[in-house]
């Protein structure tokens, strides 16, 4: 039998009858008012090297049906982003020998405007006994965990895919292995401005009984 104190503490975080509204519980809050922001109006300060440790840590918490661990994180900061943006310029270029100065200037830039990006990477793959779908579901989680946990602190972020998360070659000067795929850029910073919500689906249009 547990401790009396040890029942006081469980029925205290636990018990409905101690748990606030969802008009005033802060995590039903941030959830409902979250909104991406563009990279360009992320600006500094960025995270700091213990609230990176937090993000990553709370993106770690997800469901992963037999531990696998499908994913990981790279943390990419202001000299990362500059290093990767011109392999993402060059890689355009190889591509596409006709662009011109201005738009490889937006390829290079693609993760610089952001103080902080964290490539996402899902390191699912074939299993014996865990579907590779569910593999991937987790990383997705983990996208959704971190992206949360960033806005809990105060931050404000976007995910990010665009042609150079499918590129081998960009995966590749990331050291993503062969299996590897990039889930997304998840860019974090400190919001110039919120922009206005967006219209949401209504409820009636995704939601069944059965």
């Amino acid at each position: 039998m547990n401790p009396p104190a040890l029942q006081q503490t469980h029925v205290a975080c636990y018990h409905p009858a101690h748990m606030d509204s969802a008009v005033t519980n802060p995590t039903i809050e941030l959830q409902r008012n979250r909104r991406s922001v563009a990279p360009r109006l992320l600006n500094e300060p960025a995270p700091s090297e213990s609230e990176i440790e937090t993000m990553l840590t709370i993106a770690a918490r997800v469901p992963d049906h037999g531990r696998l661990v499908p994913w990981r994180f790279i943390v990419i900061d202001r000299d990362g982003a500059v290093r990767l943006g011109d392999v993402i310029a060059q890689t355009y270029a190889a591509d596409h020998p006709d662009a011109d100065a201005e738009r490889l200037t937006v390829e290079r830039t693609r993760l610089t405007q952001a103080p902080l990006v964290i490539a996402v990477v899902s390191r699912a793959a074939p299993h014996e006994k865990i579907p590779e779908w569910e593999q991937i579901l987790s990383a997705g989680m983990a996208t959704m965990n971190l992206i949360t946990a960033a806005n809990a602190l105060g931050y404000a972020t976007n995910l990010y895919t665009q042609w150079y998360s499918y590129d081998r070659r960009v995966m590749d000067a990331l050291g993503l292995a062969p299996h590897e795929r990039l889930v997304g850029f998840v860019h974090v910073g400190t919001p110039e401005e919120r922009p206005a919500d967006r219209a949401r689906p209504a409820l009636g249009e995704i939601v069944s009984r059965y």
